[in-house]
């Protein structure tokens, strides 16, 4: 009898000492920091609104919590290290003094952010460039024992979806993430999750051709880690704007359970939560 919790391998993550065991799907709740990213920009980098938001993602059941400071939309303006630090490392630090038994995860490419980070109690890297974007990052993460997740991506989020190209776009990002994950290895890094990069650098074509073979991912023998919610691949297939898109980020979700995901990343974690329920029951049948 098939179930999501015995059609793959069961991992785990070991985040500073608690150990996260993926025996059934994980959800991450995403919490910017970010007053212009897509979705939710500007609501929660006031520390007040972050903590009301990381307690109801809390009690919807949420696994982990990911903080960005800097917003990766398709053309979002750049900004500082210095200031992504005091974005993000602030309201890590309330967080783990009211919530210390949170799983946080930082969400930055910059390798001082981090660290810093690290330092006020993320205890997972969450690198949309999987260490492409500066040098130090894969050292850190391996000196530092910390799970790390890398995605793929084509281009910057300045230009990425200009005009994305890819030959074959299954074969070219399992193929990259494969290749990382291989590197990492040998330096050391034990504990890696890879994500497709749905929507970074990727037409909506390409995006359900990815989400489509989401299972050929599981060949790098790591956990997979999909970002679908509201993203573009729903609101331009449905002709929708990102704040109508939760029924779709749920149909989109169950795909990408059945075909093999390992921690769905949403804004919306009640509704995650319950289609992982639902897939599990229909799984078990």
């Amino acid at each position: 009898m098939d179930t999501l919790n015995n059609i793959k391998p069961t991992y785990t993550l070991n985040c500073k000492g608690e150990l996260l065991v993926l025996n059934r799907p994980k959800i991450m709740g995403i919490l910017n920091t970010t007053p212009d990213s897509f979705f939710d920009g500007g609501q929660y980098n006031r520390v007040d609104n972050a903590l009301a938001r990381v307690e109801k993602m809390l009690r919807e059941g949420a696994d982990i919590l990911d903080i960005g400071g800097y917003s990766t939309r398709p053309g979002a303006v750049e900004v500082t290290e210095s200031e992504e630090i005091d974005r993000a490392a602030t309201v890590i630090a309330h967080i783990k003094k009211h919530f210390p038994k949170a799983i946080l995860s930082i969400d930055t490419f910059r390798a001082n952010v981090a660290r810093a980070c690290i330092k006020e109690g993320a205890a997972i890297v969450n690198d949309i460039s999987a260490g492409d974007d500066d040098t130090e990052m894969i050292p850190y993460v391996a000196k530092a024992n910390i799970p790390y997740i890398i995605m793929h991506k084509q281009g910057t989020p300045q230009t990425m979806q200009n005009n994305p190209q890819y030959s074959n776009v299954v074969q070219e990002v399992v193929a990259y993430l494969a290749q990382k994950v291989a590197l990492l290895r040998s330096m050391g890094v034990n504990d890696i999750v890879i994500d497709p990069g749905f929507g970074f650098g990727k037409t909506v074509q390409h995006n359900y051709q990815l989400l489509k073979h989401l299972n050929a991912f599981s060949a790098c023998g790591v956990p997979i880690l999909v970002g679908l919610s509201r993203k573009s691949l729903i609101n331009k297939a449905l002709g929708i704007k990102a704040a109508e898109a939760l029924n779709g980020t749920t149909v989109v979700n169950t795909l990408a359970l059945q075909n093999g995901a390992n921690i769905l990343r949403v804004h919306d974690v009640k509704e995650a939560k319950e289609a992982i329920d639902l897939v599990q029951i229909y799984m078990l049948q």
